[in-house]
This record gives structure tokens, C-alpha cells and sequence, in this order.
């Protein structure tokens, strides 16, 4: 329950600045004479009496009830309301390759050339913080798929955990059907309305016991939609190795992606497969997806008001007759 004052109609307090323009021009013109003295004596005896400052009383009076009424049109009232938030999130499965082959120094980071691992992790982190009303998990996969994170709504832990996915956790290969297949099996029990999966590699298939094309077919049947990104420079990559001495220097090597293979992935369960060739393109990948995938909120706004205007009205109007009973009686001034 929330409680505020406000004014139904505040555009009507510009009328207050009116009041120092009267100030100013009662001012400027003068009290007119209300008697008139044969000598100064007489005046300067009058001048000392209480009763000399009634006029800048009754002129008090009438500024106070104006500021009165002029609140009462702008209609003061307390609001009590309630706003209801009903958020019907998106239960997303992160799924990324950490095999050898993301060591490759083909992205850059701050105008620096870094490997892509490193580079994916900083998008994704971004794209976790934008989605504040879902459930994300994350599973990561090079030979095998591990769960990397639970899905969970504590997003600060899922990114946490994302910086401690490293390359060579598990053994090396790149198992993209078991990890979908992984992914599919976390979101199953899942009651949500929309169920994602955003499934990230830069190689191809050729570890694990279970065909990519079929991991997808589950995520059909269960109303999953996955989206697919291929990571990756085009034609070959560098990448660090090690001579004989211990040295680490740069040598090509090819960048293969099943492109074909992913795309079928991404259409058989409507979702879109994505090409991101460097730090750029990964970031509007996420982004596209970001926007594709919105979260759904409704909200309902229930409001009531006390109305405080005849309050205001009721002090204006008597301050108005008081000047009136006063200018007739205890001031009443001569013709």
C-alpha cells in the first residue's frame, strides 16, 4: 500500500504566481486616504495607533484565502494504491563449447587480441545481466557436458560461475549433441511457458553418444527453442602453441563449423542460427536474441483518493468572510 498527496489538477498552482504580482501592485499603488487630517499632529497621533496596520492585515487575509482556494481548485487528495507486478519469465539453458580449440586468438577485448573463450564469456555476462525476471543454467561441454550452473534466478551466482568455466576441465573433443541433449533433460521438468536454449561451438560434432539432430527432435517435442551461434573466424584462426622449448608462438589453423548441421538445430525447433566471426558480431547476436526472447510483464494499478479540496475551499471561504466581518466592524474605515 503506498500513500502520497499529490493534486489532481497541478497545472492550476501556476495561478499562485499571480499573488506576487497583486503584492507588488498593492504595493506600488498605496492604501487610498481614509480621513483626512487638518494637521500633522493629528496624523502623526494616528500613525502610532495599532489599529494603522489593519490594512496590511486585511490585505494578509486576502492573499491567504486566495492561496486557499487556488489549492482547492487544483484539487489536493491523498492517494492510497497498490501496483501489482505479475512476471511470467523465460527459463534459459546457456550452453557453450570450452574445448581446446577456444583458445584461438581470433577475437579482441578492449582493442586487445585475446582468445575466444575469454571474449564470449564477457558478452554472455552481459546478456545474464539484462535478464532479471528468468531462470538461466548453464551447461558446459568439450569431449563430455558437465553442469556448469543449475538453472536459478540468482544471477550474480550464474555469473560467478561462469568465470570459473575454464578450457580444459574436462577431457577434449566437442560432444554438441550430448550437451543439447543435456540442456533438454535440465529443462524438462520445467512449467514455464517458454524454455530456451542458447547453444554456442566453434567446431564440429565428434564426441559423445548422442546425434545433435536428435538431442533437437527432444527439444521439439518438449516445446524448446533453441537458438545456435557458430563462433569463429572464417578460413583459419591463430593459434598458440608450444615448441620444444617451451616457447608459445602463433600458428594457422583451420576454423571448421557445421554450419549446416546447427542451422537444422536452430529451424527444426524454431529457433535461429547465428554467425559471429568477431567481438561485434557475438555482441548483436545476443542482443538479437535478447530482444527476441522478451520476458512478459503485466501490471495492474489500483488507486483511491481521498479528496482534501473542501478542506481548502472551506479555510479560503472563511478567511474571506472574517476579512469582510472585519472591514465592517473593528476596521471598518471612513468614506
Amino acid at each position: 500500500m503506498n500513500l502520497s498527496f499529490q493534486f489532481a489538477d497541478p497545472a492550476l498552482l501556476w495561478l499562485l504566481l499571480l499573488l506576487p504580482i497583486v503584492s507588488w501592485w498593492k504595493g506600488k499603488k498605496g492604501s487610498p486616504i481614509a480621513v483626512k487630517m487638518p494637521s500633522i499632529d493629528d496624523a502623526l497621533m494616528v500613525g502610532a495607533l495599532t489599529r494603522s496596520r489593519a490594512g496590511s492585515l486585511m490585505f494578509f487575509l486576502s492573499l491567504l484565502s486566495l492561496t486557499l482556494l487556488i489549492l482547492a481548485l487544483a484539487r489536493p487528495r491523498f492517494s492510497r494504491g497498490t501496483t501489482d507486478v505479475d512476471s511470467k519469465g523465460i527459463d534459459i539453458m546457456l550452453t557453450l563449447d570450452v574445448s581446446g580449440s577456444m583458445e584461438a586468438m581470433d577475437f579482441t577485448l578492449d582493442n586487445k587480441q585475446v582468445n575466444r573463450l575469454e571474449v564470449i564469456k564477457n558478452v554472455v555476462e552481459k546478456f545474464i545481466e539484462t535478464r532479471t525476471n528468468d531462470r538461466i543454467g548453464m551447461v558446459a561441454f568439450a569431449g563430455r557436458p558437465y553442469m556448469a550452473a543449475p538453472l536459478t534466478h540468482d544471477q550474480a551466482w550464474v555469473t560467478q560461475r561462469l568465470q570459473d568455466v575454464q578450457i580444459g576441465q574436462v577431457e577434449d573433443g566437442t560432444a554438441i549433441g550430448s550437451a543439447l541433449a543435456a540442456a533438454v533433460d535440465h529443462l524438462r521438468d520445467s512449467v514455464v511457458k517458454s524454455r530456451i536454449i542458447i547453444l554456442l561451438t566453434d567446431g564440429v560434432n565428434n564426441a559423445g553418444a548422442v546425434n545433435p539432430l536428435t538431442a533437437a527432435e527432444a527439444a521439439k517435442a518438449l516445446g524448446i527453442k533453441v537458438y545456435t551461434i557458430g563462433a569463429g573466424t572464417n578460413g583459419e584462426a591463430p593459434f598458440p602453441a608450444r615448441d620444444m622449448f617451451g616457447g608459445v608462438h602463433m600458428q594457422k589453423i583451420k576454423v571448421e563449423i557445421d554450419e549446416k548441421m546447427l542451422t537444422e538445430i536452430a529451424d527444426s525447433t524454431g529457433g535461429k542460427y547465428f554467425r559471429a566471426t568477431d567481438t561485434d558480431s557475438l555482441e548483436k547476436i545476443y542482443d538479437t536474441i535478447n530482444q527476441l526472447e522478451t520476458t512478459e510483464r503485466k501490471i495492474s494499478k489500483y488507486e483511491d483518493f481521498d479528496e482534501l479540496f473542501l478542506w481548502f475551499l472551506s479555510a479560503g471561504l472563511f478567511l474571506l468572510l472574517l476579512e469582510f466581518i472585519l472591514n465592517q466592524t473593528k476596521f471598518r474605515r471612513l468614506p
